[in-house]
């Protein structure tokens, strides 16, 4: 039996308005190699000069992970060559970070959790982007020197589950604090893995490999257990010190599998030294002091959901688990509603009804209206089952108004004593046999009773008065 070993190197894209060491924009999706300058571009002379913004969102991160903030850090050149990177090295955080050890706890299904380690957290500048064709191979530079933090895990985690749960839980934390938009599809929030396996029972840390630049949850899954299998083969034919080497490799997520990039170099290869250019960073206690005030983050959110709705943790636990979603609950919420309808009708109701593409932020549905359909519910406007068609009505003609809805449908919920009473009158005339064998004591004829009187109003009638005006009857 083996144990698997895991650790992440999470890259963030902050979303500061310029670069991290010159004054371009890192605006998504220019013409290439219009956000350029001589500093990004690595041209004799020109000199880097820090923005302030990251520093700052770096501090809020760091306090969001419970970790310890070094007040002087310094830069250092991380020496590697690569076409996209103009200067021939990166400019990057190494013996002094700017956040140093912190923590992350994540939640399992079951309700149980786990704390696991945050080694570092350190800036430093992007790379540009290198784009290959069959016949030639293209760099977009419009990437470089844009600011990022690359926040380092312990290897405490033990299979793809606790990876994704980490993953997902430090996205939702960056999303919170504002500090990135994470978008995984544009490179905002990419992840390198780092796995190795080892005996149960062995405490050393054997060869790791590394996967690099992911940006899927679903790839990293894969990309994880397809590279657990290889190197469990590869200690079980004998050849894992020959076939297991320390190299990059890349996800090909079409075959399902990693193939070897390059081999992965160790720190000494990329001879780190301090860079002569920026002097070394100093966080006053005034600036610790303002941006250590960070938004109410996930765990604390679940935790008032709970104590001030009356929800689940587990709905909580979903509900805070996006930052899109949670604000969503909290505008149904100020509609003056319930804690558990609003969960029930936005997580299985309307996320039930989401078609490819349609996310809470374009949603036909909002908020507000979501709210109202559940108040029409809980005011007996509709029934459950209405409402429900009232949805479904408005997810296809969202500019309605819901109680043009309603009349539309011809929905709304008889709350009349008189009308359900002579539907009832009518219901046991005609079962005369089935009302004295209920007198008789066959207790469940009284959902037939019910069901009956459902029926004959085609559903209009309020179940909650259809129940109390037959247990009165039948009386």
């Amino acid at each position: 039996m083996f144990e698997v070993i895991i650790g992440l190197e999470v890259h963030v894209q902050l979303n500061t308005n310029s670069k991290l060491f010159c004054s371009c924009a890192t605006s998504f999706g220019e013409e290439p190699n219009t956000n350029v300058c001589p500093t990004c571009l690595g041209l004799p002379g020109a000199l880097p000069v820090l923005n302030k913004e990251a520093v700052h969102k770096a501090i809020m991160l760091g306090t969001a992970l419970n970790s310890q903030i070094n007040q002087k850090s310094i830069f250092n050149r991380k020496n590697y060559f690569y076409p996209d990177l103009p200067n021939g090295y990166q400019i990057s955080q190494f013996e002094v970070p700017v956040v140093g050890l912190g923590e992350l706890t994540i939640d399992f299904p079951d309700g149980s959790s786990k704390k696991i380690g945050v080694t570092r957290a350190h800036l430093e500048n992007d790379a540009g982007k290198s784009i290959h064709t069959a016949s030639s191979s293209q760099v977009d530079l419009n990437r470089a020197g844009t600011p990022l933090l690359e926040i380092v895990s312990e290897p405490d985690m033990r299979n793809a589950e606790e990876a994704i749960l980490y993953l997902k839980k430090l996205h939702s934390i960056v999303r919170y604090l504002g500090i990135s938009d994470a978008n995984m599809q544009e490179g905002s929030f990419r992840c390198d893995v780092n796995v190795s396996i080892r005996p149960k029972g062995d405490t050393n840390l054997n060869t790791r490999c590394e996967i690099k630049n992911m940006n899927s949850f679903k790839f990293i899954e894969k990309a994880i257990h397809y590279e657990v299998n290889r190197h469990i083969e590869a200690w079980e034919d004998g050849i894992h010190s020959t076939e297991i080497v320390q190299e990059t490799r890349l996800f090909d997520p079409e075959r399902g599998e990693t193939r070897s990039m390059r081999g992965k170099e160790d720190a000494a290869d990329y001879r780190y030294f301090p860079d002569p250019d920026l002097l070394p960073v100093i966080i006053t206690d005034e600036m610790l002091e303002k941006y250590s005030q960070i938004p109410e983050l996930p765990d604390e959110k679940k935790e008032r959901y709970v104590k001030d709705f009356g929800i689940k943790e587990y709905d909580a636990s979903v509900i805070t688990s996006s930052l899109e979603m949670a604000l969503f609950f909290e505008k149904m919420i100020e509609e003056g509603i319930s804690g558990k309808n609003a969960v029930t009708w936005l997580t299985v109701e309307l996320l039930g009804r989401f078609k490819e593409g349609i996310t809470l932020s374009n949603s036909p549905v909002q908020a507000k209206k979501l709210a109202n359909i559940v108040k029409a519910i809980e005011d007996g406007t509709i029934s459950g089952k209405a409402a429900k068609e009232v949805l479904d009505f408005l997810m296809e003609t969202p500019d309605m108004e819901i109680d043009a809805v309603i009349e539309k449908l011809g929905l709304k919920q008889v709350s009349d004593d008189g009308a359900i009473l002579e539907i009832i009158d009518g219901i046991l005339a005609a079962n005369q046999d089935k009302v004295e064998q209920y007198k008789s004591g066959k207790d469940k004829l009284f959902g037939f009773f019910v069901g009956q009187t459902m029926k004959a109003s085609k559903g209009s009638a309020n179940p909650q008065k259809v129940n109390e005006l037959l247990k009165a009857k039948l009386s």
